[in-house]
């Protein structure tokens, strides 16, 4: 084994262990409407997760790997031990999530992962973070939570009014059933082209450093190899802890029609594959689809009844303490490597 192999290989090992940990969480967006609408089986999930999230990264998850591997930490400190250090922090604290059932933002936990050394360092890029960042993250819930409020007020509920028989009509058609399940494929495809770079990014740019290599094309061929490796790793992590956030999401929130389940699938991946797409932004696929589901549950059950349901305030607590483990382990492993001398 050459030196250069073994020195890339626990950053790799690292990334394969988050990607394992963000397929369980990202698989609750992807199929908990589906799931609960009880169009699909659970044991179908992790297979055709894992394939749409790999070409969802390969297609369009350029942008938003630039922005993970470059554009918070200069990219000539993306060092062996400042990646492994950051790859770790976000697989800790997700699997910390996991364990408990609770789908989580991987997005929030990386970008504060990065974020802990780069403070650390003084070589934050602070506009990238606090003017386009952190704001998309409070607006797309924000826009997915009111269009799906909207939606289900006034388009829903008024075409259920008009008759039990043709609502059961519609949602009994083999055309709504079959565009509830490319909906699904539809989330998991964007969450290829927006989370993988969480653990792509980093990787890209510190197998470039290692290699020698500087230019855009090579980052871009580096980004494809690493994808290649990490995003089978969210399949995997589908079977192993996907089913238990599925449940909680899908049928312990509020009881989805299948029209609702169209809405929410197309509402959360639209807005989250345009942040990848048009800013390369790390964004929260699970709080965007929580953001619909709770729209669309207030306008069945009203606000009071929706925002009393235990499992909403458990999410609201672990999307509050997990990027705060993520951050602090970060920075505190950072630091330890610097005393001791690994950076």
């Amino acid at each position: 084994m050459s030196p250069l192999f073994s020195h890339l290989l626990i950053p790799y090992i690292i990334a394969m262990f988050l990607a394992i940990n963000m397929g369980g969480s990202g698989t609750a967006p992807a199929f908990s409407a589906a799931y609960g609408a009880n169009i699909i089986r659970k044991n179908l999930i992790p297979g055709l997760f894992g394939i749409m999230v790999f070409l969802g990264a390969i297609i369009a998850g350029k942008g938003t790997a630039t922005t993970m591997g470059k554009g918070l930490l200069s990219p000539e400190m993306m060092s062996f031990s400042i990646v492994s250090i950051i790859l770790f922090s976000v697989a800790v604290s997700l699997l910390i999530a996991n364990l408990f059932g609770i789908p989580q933002s991987t997005s929030q936990a990386t970008v504060s992962s990065v974020v802990a050394p780069a403070a650390y360092f003084n070589a934050l890029n602070t506009d990238k973070l606090f003017f386009e960042i952190i704001p998309t993250w409070f607006i797309l819930p924000i826009i997915s939570f009111f269009l799906c409020l909207f939606i289900g007020k006034y388009i829903y509920k008024p075409l259920r009014k008009k008759g039990y028989t043709i609502s059961k009509k519609i949602n009994d058609n083999y055309f709504l059933k079959g565009l509830i399940v490319i909906m699904s494929l539809y989330v998991a495809f964007s969450i290829g082209a927006n989370n993988v770079a969480n653990a792509a990014g980093p990787i890209a740019t510190m197998t470039m450093n290692e290699l020698g290599m500087s230019s855009n094309e090579n980052f871009i061929l580096i980004m494809i190899l690493a994808t290649l490796i990490i995003a089978p790793n969210f399949g995997i992590g589908s079977s192993i802890f996907g089913h238990k956030i599925v449940q909680k999401t899908g049928k312990e929130i509020v009881l989805f029609g299948r029209i609702e389940a169209v809405i929410i699938a197309f509402v959360s991946a639209s807005l989250l594959l345009s942040a990848s797409i048009i800013k390369g932004i790390p964004t929260s696929l699970v709080q965007l689809n929580v953001a619909a589901i709770l729209g669309i549950g207030v306008a069945k059950l009203g606000f009071k009844n929706i925002f009393r349901k235990t499992e909403v305030n458990k999410f609201f607590a672990m999307w509050i303490i997990s990027p705060i483990i993520s951050f602090s382990l970060s920075l505190l492993l950072t630091y330890l490597a610097d005393i001791w001398g690994f950076l």
